[in-house]
């Protein structure tokens, strides 16, 4: 009896330590208009990854999406109004820098983003010591089914990358990415996380000294909803605009690249 009372105690001693000092990870889902898919992608970080918090940015949705989020007992933040993409991220990253969290892994909440492949960048930017980790679907093959010019645009903003920055990044416009604490409480700043957070964001943080790297990831193809970036007009607009920004950024930077 007291062999089976001390091993209690100790197991209780060692949960708190733990728990004092295990890393924190939350898991940042902006969305917009997602109630046809949020449920499927709340259950699916629930099963993979049930270690992690799960913070939904609800960007001011016409739907319910709010209220699924809510009833899965999910914690939810609803913008006033539609901030964006981008704006909508920051939020849950200022979330994270105001709640200590160490890590942040940034899913969309389209159900392209697999929570089994959250956790490969998860591990990475521990054993690597990365500050950012993106999830690729052009490090190796991994069957994803590109549009042609969502393609020919990550090849350009590749090269691009790989011209002012030396650095090889095979896909610039994942979002799918992992955070450490460094680049939390970075872009938690005023002005530090730009509209559109692709090449332009990642050419501006190896200028700044920053280690990016990449592992191979399965994403899915959207099956409802609308994309940010659907149409013709949108993509065309989003690059001359990621051009732009690139080139104003190479030439903010030139001959003043720092080490972090």
């Amino acid at each position: 009896m007291d062999i089976i009372f001390v091993s209690k105690c100790l197991y209780v001693l060692f949960y708190y330590w733990m728990g004092d000092n295990m890393e924190k990870l939350l898991i940042v889902i902006p969305a917009y208009n997602e109630a046809e898919n949020i449920e499927s992608v709340i259950k699916d970080i629930k099963k993979n990854i049930d270690y992690a918090d799960i913070l939904v940015i609800n960007d001011c949705s016409k739907d319910n999406t709010a209220e699924i989020v809510k009833k899965n007992n999910i914690k939810c933040i609803t913008n006033v109004f539609n901030m964006r993409y981008a704006w909508a991220v920051q939020v849950g990253i200022k979330y994270a820098r105001d709640n200590n969290y160490d890590y942040v892994i940034q899913m969309d909440a389209d159900g392209q983003h697999l929570a089994s492949e959250a956790e490969k960048l998860y591990l990475e930017a521990k054993k690597s010591n990365a500050d950012i980790v993106i999830g690729s679907r052009y490090l190796k093959d991994m069957g994803y089914p590109c549009p042609f010019f969502r393609r020919v645009g990550t090849k350009v903003f590749e090269k691009i990358i790989r011209i002012f920055t030396g650095k090889i990044i095979k896909d610039p416009l994942s979002g799918f990415q992992c955070l450490n604490k460094d680049v939390i409480n970075y872009y938690s700043g005023c002005g530090n996380y730009p509209e559109f957070p692709d090449a332009n964001l990642i050419i501006e943080m190896l200028l700044k000294g920053y280690k990016i790297t990449e592992v191979p990831v399965k994403m899915k193809l959207r099956e409802t909803g609308e994309s940010m970036h659907s149409g013709i007009i949108k993509p065309i607009k989003y690059m001359i605009k990621q051009l732009y920004i690139c080139i104003v950024l190479v030439v903010k930077y030139a001959g003043k690249r720092r080490v972090k």
